[in-house]
């Protein structure tokens, strides 16, 4: 049985049993983000669908307006005149067969991987060591795609990648401690705009189950959902 630290167990007690105002719940979660270092602040959404069902799973992109404040490093596998503008557009890592023989060993020193379209042959036998990271570059998320720049800059941006996980939860990181408390209300609103934008097809019932912040050391908060849909974003 996991031991609860006398820091948590503190922290937890400030932390009622009930579904907070998203304003008052990121306040929450601020206050309680006091460790030695700038804790990154997520969002866990549990869902009502079963993504073993093709038309019930979810997997997208979201462009945080406020970032994320963390650096991203992005592996670029293309060919040609395509790596050299992967590299000037910020890539750590840009390559073609070299690049996808690293990645075969094992060797991942990289947050996200991006593919042009005509590499993606060679990528999909990196199957077995790139999809339980979920590095696996999709279309759906952007990460197959021929405009190497426009790409690199938007994930570096803050862009985020996140799917459903096998419970039907979504597990996304939307700022850090640091952030001012209007700053993190702006990039949950448009991370639950965006999960209910692409709410797959076969939802059935109730949609959203639950809704909590957290911060990396801190006690979860519940958030109200309805209240943060009502919310009216400026702009």
């Amino acid at each position: 049985m996991t031991k609860i630290s006398k820091r948590m167990t503190s922290l937890a007690t400030k932390v009622e049993e009930r579904a907070y105002e998203p304003l008052e719940a990121i306040k929450l979660v601020k206050e309680n983000a006091n460790a030695k270092f700038d804790e990154t602040i997520e969002a866990h959404a549990r869902l009502g669908i079963d993504p073993k069902y093709t038309d019930q799973q979810l997997r997208t992109t979201v462009a945080l307006p406020q970032g994320t404040g963390q650096t991203i490093r992005i592996a670029v596998i293309a060919r040609g005149e395509k790596v050299a503008e992967a590299q000037s557009a910020g890539a750590e890592l840009a390559g073609d067969d070299d690049l996808v023989e690293t990645i075969n060993k094992g060797e991942m020193n990289f947050d996200l991987l991006i593919a042009t379209p005509d590499m993606m042959p060679k990528v999909a036998k990196l199957g077995r060591v790139l999809g339980p990271r979920g590095l696996m570059p999709n279309p759906k998320a952007g990460t197959v795609t021929a405009d190497l720049a426009g790409a690199i800059k938007e994930f570096k941006a803050g862009k985020l990648e996140f799917r459903a996980d096998r419970a039907g939860i979504v597990h996304v990181r939307f700022g850090k401690a640091s952030f001012s408390e209007d700053a993190l209300l702006e990039n949950l609103k448009v991370l639950q705009e965006t999960i209910d934008r692409n709410k797959p097809s076969g939802a059935k019932g109730r949609y959203w189950k639950s809704l909590y912040v957290t911060s990396t050391m801190g006690p979860s908060v519940e958030v109200d959902i309805a209240a943060l849909q009502e919310i009216q974003q400026e702009g």
